[in-house]
């Protein structure tokens, strides 16, 4: 009986202790304690096929944004890694050239986890995956698909999708597919559906009874008023911002984050530059471009602004995304140096767009992406081994332990799984 006695008073010590200790940590030592603590997700990391290679691969601290290094540096655990294939002609050979492409990545991201490094990250399939992957030590990898054009007209294809990994889909990008309009109507006014095609109504049906999370972040605000019409389960925006804080087509208005609220999905607040805060980024971005030039020229690489890349040929766009990080993160490095740059968009303005969106429809409908290796990036959180600097801005705007796991994977964990109940109703007795 001492013994027992002993043993709850010196539970109770303990308890105490660690409380003091607690109220005693600084901001910078609660958030470290928290960001080790919790899940982080990031739902949209671009991958360059080149980079899963014997020789060129995610064990090295690569010029990318992304990669196991950096993952393990800024304890960042799980990666969704994105079957991005950008638009094309809406016939049988567009179809064909961009299959080829998206099969390329999906056996890109499997030969991480099955064949070179097997033994520091593993995919993950469902939330219960997530946890016991995580509890394992080592890193997670989701598959997240950008614009289901490879698809063509085969809703067969979905299902291929799904088992190898899929667990979110975008019906476009930039450009009209066949299964939907693309936010980029906007410029111009020009649509080809109206909203979803026929094919594009089937295709929502598919997904619900797959279990594969419904992405809006490329899609047309009519687009994305039809799905939730028309989906039995919740979606999600995998990386997108508030448009009253910055008004940029890819960003979702007041009215948008009100219907993903009623719809119970969650939005994945992108870390993109230009979708944060457009007259800083125009300032700086306006600054970088004449030190991006001189960097790429000393390298002999072609260089263009993202605008120009819709009308490049694929190895053009191919060899610029190979050296894009590299030339940013040099460009950068000069540009720091000098006194009189202007202040680019960063941590806080990311931080602003959250608590916008958490004010507007709840903490429970937030989450956090980067578009890293995509585009995305910003002062603070450049790459992967940036990531505590989020949590770190979070605590300082006064977020719970609780409303950060929350924001970092909790509610895209929840939703993920409510997709799969759903789905669950089309199966079988």
């Amino acid at each position: 009986m001492k013994h027992f006695v002993g043993f709850i008073c010196l539970l109770s010590i303990m308890a105490c202790k660690e409380k003091q200790e607690k109220l005693t940590e600084s901001i910078e030592e609660k958030a470290a304690r928290i960001h080790k603590d919790v899940i982080t997700i990031d739902t949209h990391v671009d991958i360059n096929v080149a980079n899963f290679t014997d020789t060129i691969n995610y064990t090295q601290k690569l010029d990318n944004q992304v990669n196991l290094p950096k993952l393990k540096s800024g304890g960042l655990d799980v990666p969704w890694l994105i079957v991005y294939t950008g638009q094309g002609e809406l016939t049988e050979e567009g179809y064909a050239k961009a299959k080829e492409n998206a099969m390329a990545k999906f056996n890109a991201i499997h030969r991480l986890f099955e064949e070179i490094a097997p033994q520091e990250i593993d995919l993950a399939y469902s939330s219960k995956d997530v946890y016991k992957i995580v509890d394992s030590g080592k890193k997670v990898a989701m598959i997240g698909v950008e614009n289901a054009y490879p698809i063509g007209e085969d809703l067969s294809e979905f299902e291929n999708y799904y088992n190898l990994g899929a667990r979110y889909i975008s019906l476009s990008h930039n450009g009209h597919s066949q299964f939907c309009d693309s936010n980029t109507g906007e410029a111009d006014g020009v649509w080809l559906h109206n909203g979803l095609s026929d094919l594009g109504k089937m295709a929502v049906k598919e997904m619900n009874r797959l279990g594969i999370m419904i992405d809006v972040s490329h899609v047309s605000k009519e687009s994305m008023k039809q799905m939730i019409a028309l989906s039995k389960a919740p979606i999600i925006a995998s990386h997108s911002s508030a448009r009253a804080l910055c008004n940029h087509s890819r960003n979702l208005d007041d009215e948008q984050l009100l219907l993903m609220k009623e719809n119970g999905g969650v939005v994945q607040t992108v870390a993109f530059s230009s979708y944060l805060n457009t007259k800083k980024h125009e300032v700086h971005a306006a600054y970088l471009k004449d030190f991006q030039k001189e960097v790429a020229d000393s390298l002999g690489i072609d260089w263009y602004t993202f605008d120009e890349l819709a009308d490049l040929s694929d190895e053009k766009k191919k060899t610029f995304m190979a050296n894009y990080s590299k030339v940013v993160g040099l460009a950068k490095a000069n540009a720091n140096k000098r006194k009189d740059r202007p202040q680019a968009v960063d941590v806080a303005d990311f931080v602003d767009h959250i608590d916008y969106m958490v004010n507007l429809i709840g903490l429970d409908h937030v989450g956090i992406s980067s578009d890293f290796d995509g585009g995305g990036g910003i002062e603070g959180w450049s790459d992967a081994s940036e990531t505590p600097n989020v949590t770190l801005e979070l605590v300082k705007r006064g977020y719970s332990e609780e409303e950060i796991a929350q924001l970092w994977g909790g509610n895209l964990l929840r939703v993920l799984d409510e997709v799969q109940e759903v789905a669950k109703a089309y199966a079988p007795n």
